[in-house]
């Protein structure tokens, strides 16, 4: 058994990293302290690639306890991989009656222990969950869909440079106001005033965290660490297709802060039997003081508007938007778009949707492109790109429910199809649902096709929409952002009138803006330290992964003072 770690072993072991972590979210400069390459695993504890896969073979058809989280009174399951693998895991089914006091019994020496041993706390769940790399790939990927090697990223590294991100900013927002102050006022010829201050950030009571199916860690762990750190005990409610990643996070959890000498139960589960519909029986509860969701617009709006008694932080759905105006580097720039619009099947929240063109065409190094040219340049790229079904299906992963592939069946009903949709075979996982994305031509000037451009099409689904012009285009980028939200927006242009036009709309809309991306940088992809996940300004979200607005809110400071 190993040695359990001290107050001061974890400062010394996690401080650095603490402070390394601050230094970036103030320079934004690159930093990540989680490699992104499979071959950096399997020293030092962490698990190998083999032994990842066994690790999460492991758990298949078996039961996942989680350290006698209290108030079990079932167990549920029934989670089926995408790619056709019944993964037969089931999980403890709480009695919240039970469970949420329990839950809040513990926040006392949580609130007391303070900002920092708090933070090394959850920097040492990070790395245990950084040490099981390889076995999250696998249960990410088999929930979500994502090919393996973006499982491995997205679900691994990034996932918890994003909850290290979180860790940070809590930190830096609880320790702006000192711990003690002794305040003396003057008072002329009479003794003057003295009282000695002391300020404590106190929490606001449980978390509830509502995992999402496609990106359950990404999505999952800013919520979850961010009202952690700032000492709130934290409810994971996940998707029900995408329950082990999180399940796993939460063993993880609890096992550090037993070993810490908290209470595990500051950390526990929710799943939920099929259709239960749980998430809206917890989030009106009274001991929820705190909600991340991350989902539906739907779902989303309801919990603004019904779940009163606690701060809401939202990502739901928006329409992407690129502008394609100009370029010096035409190749460069369809390079760009066809992996944007590939990558895991478009089943993410920055993938772009619409692609605004003039319908006199844009001007390019290699000359003049007209409309039509410039979506069938695109088409070939994207066939170019994933014409070789290894590479596909690397990249497009497997669609992630049956929702996903009617609207893509659908799309084609919509307009001219610029580029097909096509089946893609995995011979690993025969069973799997892979599809090429599909790029319709519709015009903006026809409210027919309004209605199809200004509806999310959450998928492997983009529209090419001609319009008459740039400032057209920028108004119809601005009008969209506003009505409807973007998570990102992307634009390609030479001309400088018409990227000041652009920035500004972003500006005003609050939505952020990729310029010219031709390289290996793509619009649908930010970085933890460094870049924005939405920006809580316009529909889209209601919140930014990850920045003070999204911490601050999560503890509240109170004084203590006396006469000295």
């Amino acid at each position: 058994m190993a040695a359990v770690p001290t107050a001061h072993e974890l400062l010394q072991k996690h401080r650095p990293t603490l402070d390394q972590a601050l230094e970036a979210i103030r320079t934004r400069a690159y930093w990540s302290p989680h490699p992104e390459h499979p071959k950096a695993y399997g020293e030092n504890g962490s698990l190998d690639a083999a032994a990842g896969k066994a690790a999460f073979d492991a758990l298949l058809g078996n039961r996942l306890d989680l350290a006698d989280q209290p108030g079990v009174d079932d167990w549920v399951g029934g989670e089926v991989s995408p790619y056709g693998i019944e993964l037969g895991v089931t999980y403890p089914h709480p009695d919240i009656d039970v469970l949420l006091p329990a839950m809040r019994a513990g926040q006392r020496a949580w609130r007391d222990a303070g900002p920092e041993l708090r933070a090394v706390v959850c920097l040492e769940i990070l790395k245990r969950i950084s040490d099981r790399t390889h076995q999250f790939a696998h249960a990410v990927m088999h929930t979500s869909g994502q090919a393996f090697m973006m499982a491995f990223q997205a679900g691994g590294p990034h996932a918890q440079d994003r909850g290290l991100e979180a860790v940070a900013y809590a930190y830096a927002e609880q320790v702006r106001t000192p711990e003690q102050a002794e305040w003396t006022k003057p008072q002329g010829k009479r003794d003057p005033l003295v009282l000695t201050k002391r300020f404590t950030a106190v929490p606001r009571g449980i978390g509830l965290v509502i995992g999402c199916n496609t990106f359950p860690t990404w999505n999952g762990f800013p919520g979850l660490f961010a009202s952690l750190a700032t000492g709130n005990a934290v409810l994971v409610k996940p998707h029900p297709r995408a329950v082990l990643p999180l399940a796993l996070t939460v063993r993880i959890a609890r096992d550090v802060l037993a070993e810490a000498g908290f209470d595990p139960n500051l950390v526990a589960l929710a799943a939920e039997r099929p259709g239960e519909g749980i998430a809206k029986t917890l989030a009106l509860r009274p001991e929820i003081k705190l909600i991340d969701y991350t989902g539906s617009t739907a779902f989303g709006d309801w919990l603004e508007s019904n779940a009163h008694q606690a701060q809401v932080y939202t990502e739901k759905a928006g329409v992407n938007t690129v502008l394609v105006h100009s370029t010096d580097d035409y190749q460069g720039m369809l390079s760009n778009l066809a992996f944007s619009l590939s990558l895991y099947s478009g089943q993410m929240c920055t993938t772009p949707q619409n692609l605004l063109i003039p319908r006199d065409g844009i001007a390019t190094d290699q000359g003049h492109k007209s409309f039509d040219e410039v979506t069938a340049d695109l088409a070939r790229a994207v066939d170019g790109l994933l014409g070789d079904d290894a590479r596909a299906n690397a990249l497009l992963g497997a669609i992630v429910n049956p929702d996903v592939k009617a609207r893509l069946e659908a799309a084609a009903g919509l307009g001219e199809v610029a580029l097909a949709s096509r089946e893609v075979t995995n011979p690993e996982f025969p069973d799997a649902v892979v599809r090429t994305p599909v790029i319709v031509k519709l015009d903006g000037a026809k409210p027919d096709d309004e209605a199809a451009y200004m509806s999310e099409c959450f998928g492997p689904v983009s529209f090419a929409v001609a319009v008459d012009s740039a400032a057209d285009a920028v108004e119809l980028l601005r009008r969209t952002v506003r009505e409807k939200g973007a998570m990102t927006v992307g634009a390609y242009t030479t001309d400088a009138t018409t990227e000041q036009a652009v920035e500004e709309a972003c500006l005003e809309e609050a939505a952020q803006l990729s310029l010219n991306l031709t390289g290996g940088v793509y619009v649908n992809q930010t970085a933890a330290f460094s870049d924005f996940h939405g920006s809580g300004g316009n529909p889209a979200a209601n919140a930014a992964l990850t920045d003070s607005a999204f911490v601050a809110n999560r503890f509240r400071m109170v004084e203590v003072r006396r006469e000295a």
